[in-house]
């Protein structure tokens, strides 16, 4: 037999194969496909030509599957079944029964509020379904989803093409983390003595501002900024035992500041709101356990009621 090239190969003619092997006679192939006989018997002589076998012999009125045909057939009914699951399995989605990885593009700052209460969802509804929460770039966000690497994911605005699709999940503020006994908010934190401190920058950038920096630099105001480092559980611990500010998502600030000797007060002036938004790729918009997924994540984000910040 000659070498068959499979990305020459027409997975119709499968459908074809497995159907005269069934029904042992090329006119109730074409009945059973609701072809006509000369369609089937054009993707027989294609598939004798790939394989270089005739494939199916006459005896009477029976087509008798030859050795290759024989060997073939197990292989080939199970590469069709499993297609067709795939194929009915992204037009419909039973969480219950459903046995599926998602990969959820989410940074640590996010998964916070969002993934226990997900996962607890899921462990109710779907407990054969896993996620995958793992950390993506913005600027490959849209290669990553359109790849299939990430399924969803949950970011900030973003620079995406019309290719990806979004919807608004949650509003965040940012909030300002002291020490509970800090010396210079004994009174409501304003502009001037805000300024008037030493700050952590939390950023996995290793320069650049951060939201609050160009909010400030908008009205003519800089920081003085001492710090820069990459977790917010790490400055938060720090800031309990020092003098230093941190500037931060609200759902977050409440979340990683619980035990802690600190207090949360509103930022000083007036910003926007922080966008969090679901992305997804359109070439999985009809896929139904993508669809249930966001469904899911968008139920949950409008179930979420902010805390408020504390004032003095």
């Amino acid at each position: 037999m000659n070498f068959v090239h499979i990305n020459r190969l027409d997975l119709n003619l499968f459908v074809v194969l497995d159907a005269i092997y069934a029904e042992g006679s090329v006119t109730r192939a074409a009945a059973t496909l609701n072809l006509t006989q000369p369609a089937i018997s054009h993707a027989l002589r294609r598939l004798r030509q790939t394989f270089d076998d005739p494939l199916f012999v006459r005896q009477g009125s029976a087509m008798v599957p030859t050795p290759l045909a024989r060997s073939l057939m197990a292989p080939v009914r199970q590469s069709l079944k499993t297609l067709q699951a795939s194929v009915q399995g992204a037009k419909t989605f039973d969480p219950a029964r459903a046995q599926r990885t998602f990969s959820l593009g989410c940074r640590d700052v996010l998964e916070a509020h969002i993934l226990q209460p997900l996962m607890m969802r899921i462990a109710r509804d779907a407990p054969g379904v896993e996620i995958a929460s793992v950390r993506t770039e913005r600027s490959e966000l849209e290669a990553d989803l359109a790849s299939g690497a990430l399924d969803l994911a949950i970011e900030v605005l973003a620079p995406v093409s019309d290719h990806v699709r979004r919807t608004l999940l949650t509003r965040d503020e940012i909030l300002v983390v002291a020490r509970a006994d800090h010396p210079a908010l004994r009174e409501r934190l304003d502009l001037a003595r805000y300024l008037a401190q030493d700050h952590v920058l939390v950023s996995s950038r290793r320069k650049g501002m951060g939201f609050e920096d160009v909010e400030l630099a908008r009205i003519g105001h800089q920081r003085h900024i001492v710090l820069r480092c990459q977790q917010y559980y790490a400055a938060c611990r720090l800031v309990a035992e020092t003098d230093l500010l941190l500037t931060m998502p609200g759902q977050y600030a409440h979340i990683v500041n619980r035990g802690l000797q600190t207090r949360i007060h509103p930022f000083p002036v007036p910003v926007p709101p922080l966008d969090v938004y679901l992305y997804w790729h359109e070439n999985v918009t009809l896929d139904a356990g993508n669809h249930w997924l966001r469904t899911l994540l968008t139920e949950l984000s409008a179930g979420e009621q902010p805390q408020p910040a504390e004032t003095a």
